[in-house]
């Protein structure tokens, strides 16, 4: 059918040049000898036929070659040798592209300065997590650092993803000891799992593998600020029930080793197990007034994982526990 739509008018009016003639052979040459048209069709149609098979088959082979282009995740103007307009289409690109290097620009200037603002602000932060030392009032100075320690971890994931959306992203992959960097995120959060009373239960034993150990951390980070969120059952325990847990541990495959951070909390709805990666996703448990959630943490984890090469999940029961897994594909034993 697209052949016809792009040969078709061509074809018709070389068929009727065609007809004209016959008719005119018939009607108004005397003497006619049938013989001769039919040798002179045969003369123009063989041609004609060969050339729209060739036409045809060259056609069909464009067609896939468009095809193919047109699965990639590129400019394919330039690529294509001939099309209609294309002058046009090569002046659109080249003013895009300049919209978009000038859209770059102003994106980097923002993460510049996104990035200063945080540094800044930690120079007071910090000061006021001395101030709160000289609080008096133990309940007043425990609230007081608490939030203080949220706008710290805040800061510290707006740095973090400024980096993680420049294109100048800088991975260090070396050997690390998984333990090394639990030990740094539990270090991390230890004010809220000592204020929720969590216990901590941590078992990497030797295990090594090839990542980046900042952003690994900072991976480590979201799981277990998952967990203090929703690691806690509903109702809150009594005076004399079991304090919430945190276990993390790891195992070895025949090729890979697994992260596991489990909590025995809310667990997470069968409905949000697909969308809990992506951005923005909230949960069912924002939905209901339950708990402040901004959905990104968990999609900046992922994001984070799949530049590093590790594949993240989670398996949980609603009501029972989750437990989210980071896989590293390289192992050293």
């Amino acid at each position: 059918m697209r052949y016809l739509k792009k040969r078709g008018a061509q074809v018709l009016s070389w068929g009727a040049v065609f007809a004209a003639f016959h008719l005119y052979f018939f009607f108004f040459i005397q003497d006619r000898k049938l013989e001769f048209l039919l040798y002179l069709d045969v003369l123009l149609l063989a041609p004609a036929l060969g050339w729209l098979v060739w036409d045809y088959r060259r056609f069909q082979g464009a067609r896939k070659t468009m095809e193919e282009l047109l699965g990639q995740q590129e400019i394919i103007c330039r690529e294509v040798k001939d099309f209609e307009n294309k002058d046009v289409a090569e002046h659109d690109v080249q003013v895009l592209e300049k919209q978009m290097g000038r859209q770059f620009q102003e994106n980097c200037d923002l993460q510049d300065y996104v990035a200063k603002w945080c540094h800044e602000l930690k120079i007071p932060l910090s000061a006021a997590l001395l101030m709160d030392e000289r609080i008096g009032d133990p309940d007043l100075r425990r609230d007081m650092r608490e939030q203080l320690e949220r706008i710290s971890r805040q800061l510290g994931s707006m740095l973090l993803g400024c980096r993680l959306q420049s294109p100048l992203l800088d991975l260090q992959i070396r050997k690390v000891l998984l333990s090394e960097c639990v030990r740094t995120s539990i270090h991390n959060n230890r004010f809220f799992l000592i204020q929720d009373r969590f216990q901590v239960q941590a078992e990497t034993g030797d295990l090594a593998v090839y990542t980046d150990p900042q952003w690994l951390v900072y991976i480590l980070d979201q799981l277990i600020g998952n967990a203090l969120k929703y690691g806690k059952k509903e109702p809150a325990p009594q005076a004399g029930e079991d304090s919430p847990v945190l276990k993390v541990w790891a195992d070895r495959q025949e090729r890979t080793v697994t992260l596991w951070v489990e909590d025995r909390g809310q667990g997470i709805q069968k409905q949000d197990m697909e969308r809990i990666f992506e951005k923005g996703y909230t949960g069912s448990n924002y939905h209901n007034g339950k708990y402040k959630s901004t959905g990104m943490g968990l999609y900046m984890a992922s994001q984070i994982a799949r530049k590093l090469g590790h594949e993240i999940g989670v398996e949980s029961e609603y009501g029972e526990y989750s437990r989210f897994f980071v896989t590293f594909g390289s192992r050293i034993k």
